[in-house]
């Protein structure tokens, strides 16, 4: 069974003449692997999976575990907003040598809570492998309560965790407190990884971890072995980069930021644009404030 704590990268998508930077990718894995995090989620949203084509996204999943090569669970984002499709999307990816899934809200339609316990039913049957919820409500258009995961735990024993991305502490403690001991809920905010592991969770599904992975999983560790005023100083360390990270729709900023650090092109696919000309200095700014610049070999 997948450990589900500690720092998980959702990594980005490099491109390259219009298709996937495979070598940039790999290079990516690298990285993140030497920098000591606890796991790697490619396509989720800061992997731009919304924009890749079926193709490509089972090749960049392909390529994760195999520059992984095992030393670092892999835990692919699926789902889209049709349950039929994103079943027949689990049982594709459950063949690729893949640790785990994380499994976002169906977006834009706006299921009930009842709708998600069915969609997530259908897909928890698809497949052996441990199953992560995603509450983003931000983009999906609606929040999965915390009693829906309660319901969904109660079913299906490989539905191991959460990342919760509402913004919402009191609904943080709330999952914490109804909730099995052996649930784990991460943190989908990096400004608020710190103060959700204060309530209970276990580490956070990072975006900034990109550009600092190893300060961001020794903070994550620093705080599960009770040496909190050290996470704090990481914590306000990396603020500031975090907050310039989302200064624009992720993953404009990680990407800009990852191509300074040579890590593939910084250009997202559109609809997304690169990052604005103005907000560029500050952002380097930040990364050397943070020492990102040190930290890539």
């Amino acid at each position: 069974m997948i450990k589900l704590k500690g720092c998980f990268t959702a990594i980005i998508t490099p491109f390259k003449n219009g298709g996937i930077d495979r070598e940039a990718l790999r290079k990516i894995v690298r990285r993140q692997i030497s920098g000591g995090v606890s796991g790697l989620v490619p396509c989720g949203s800061t992997g731009e999976a919304a924009t890749l084509a079926p193709e490509e996204y089972f090749e960049v999943i392909r390529l994760t575990v195999d520059a992984a090569g095992g030393k670092v669970p892999v835990v692919p984002g699926v789902g889209t907003n049709s349950t039929a499709k994103s079943v027949e999307m689990v049982k594709k990816i459950s063949t690729l040598g893949v640790d785990g899934l994380l499994a976002v809200v169906p977006y834009y339609n706006k299921p009930t809570q009842n709708g998600m316990i069915a969609h997530f039913s259908e897909m928890a049957r698809a497949t052996r492998l441990p199953i992560i919820l995603y509450n983003i409500p931000g983009r999906t258009g609606v929040n999965m309560l915390p009693a829906t995961v309660l319901a969904l735990r109660k079913k299906f024993s490989r539905i191991v965790g959460i990342k919760e991305a509402s913004g919402n502490l009191d609904q943080v403690s709330e999952i914490v407190n109804i909730l099995d001991r052996n649930f784990a809920v991460m943190s989908g905010d990096d400004s608020l990884t710190l103060p959700m592991m204060s309530v209970g969770a276990r580490g956070v599904i990072s975006v900034v971890s990109n550009i600092v992975p190893s300060e961001t999983a020794k903070m994550c560790g620093f705080f599960l072995k009770g040496r909190t005023k050290e996470a704090a100083q990481i914590h306000h360390k990396l603020l500031p980069l975090i907050k310039q990270l989302f200064i624009e729709t992720n993953p404009i900023p990680v990407k800009y930021a990852a191509s300074l650090l040579g890590l593939g092109a910084y250009a997202p696919r559109l609809p997304l644009t690169p990052l604005s000309v103005k907000n560029r200095q500050a952002l380097l700014k930040a990364m050397k404030a943070a020492g990102a610049g040190s930290l890539y070999p």
